[in-house]
């Protein structure tokens, strides 16, 4: 299976985030029949210069233009999509991050919504983050059963939390997907070795797909460096700056070895936190 991570530069402009990954998605490098799984970056349809600034693109279950359009382009190109993140309002109000996972018909196989907010303070330009001032945590796991393996789902923040790729780990997870829009100043400090510990300690390919530059005339800036990595802790794709692919072809085998070879699940003698999957 061919595996694309695409590093986006989004804004406020829904439109024109939009049309750049339908011309990315078109360009797409991909050989006729192979699966392909596309992983977008978090906020990759609006990126504010505060988090409050997506509510007014918070749509339902059942009534968002956002989810729709990239329900969309899963069908249109054909691909299995992991869509980034977008605002979604549930029945009682409560806004959440959420990370919808489609198949090549755009058909929704699951949902995650983000865990664990970033309520953190950054030596950057924009210094305090809030994201608990706009959304609500989420509160169940998610790995999808695919044709080509069982996909966890995780968000940007998330990684730091290693008890939650244990747990998406225990619940069968082969690939964890990370959408991700880290500061510049935490992904140069931590960004790589928190994906290679989580992939180590998980044996599970890493897929993070990152947000990266300047944003919104220069008010946010992020670190991009959108990586694959495999369950030995090897980044086997990795684009570094610039928007555009990182792609690697992976085989379940290599990741059945490392298993079999280590196994480091049976072998823990810890107990994973409970958290129900869906």
């Amino acid at each position: 299976m061919q595996i694309s991570l695409l590093q986006c530069q989004s804004s406020r402009d829904v439109q024109a985030n939009l049309a750049f990954i339908d011309s990315q998605l078109k360009l797409l490098p991909r050989e006729l029949g192979e699966p392909q799984l596309v992983v977008l970056p978090e906020c990759c349809l609006l990126f504010g210069g505060h988090e409050s600034q997506q509510l007014q693109y918070a749509g339902s279950e059942h009534q968002s233009e956002l989810k729709t359009a990239l329900a969309n382009m899963a069908k249109q190109y054909q691909v299995y999509l992991i869509a980034g993140t977008i605002p979604m309002r549930a029945d009682d109000g409560r806004v959440f991050s959420r990370c919808y996972f489609f198949d090549d018909h755009g058909v929704t196989l699951g949902h995650y919504d983000k865990l664990h907010l970033f309520d953190v303070d950054v030596a950057d330009g924009t210094k305090t983050y809030r994201e608990s001032d706009t959304f609500h945590p989420g509160d169940h796991l998610c790995v999808v059963d695919t044709p080509f393996g069982k996909v966890g789902l995780a968000i940007c923040y998330d990684i730091r939390f290693g008890d939650l790729f244990r747990a998406l780990r225990l619940a069968g997870a082969d690939y964890i997907a990370l959408p991700s829009a880290f500061t510049k100043v935490t992904g140069e400090a931590h960004w790589q070795v928190l994906l290679q510990a989580r992939a180590i300690e998980t044996q599970c390919y890493l897929l993070g797909a990152g947000q990266w530059g300047q944003h919104n005339q220069g008010s946010r800036e992020t670190w991009g460096h959108s990586m694959i990595v495999d369950p030995w802790g090897r980044v086997i794709a990795e684009r570094a700056t610039e928007c555009g692919w990182a792609q690697a072809k992976v085989e379940l085998s290599e990741l059945q070895r490392i298993r079999q070879q280590m196994p480091v699940i049976g072998h823990n003698r810890f107990v994973a936190p409970q958290l129900t999957p869906v």
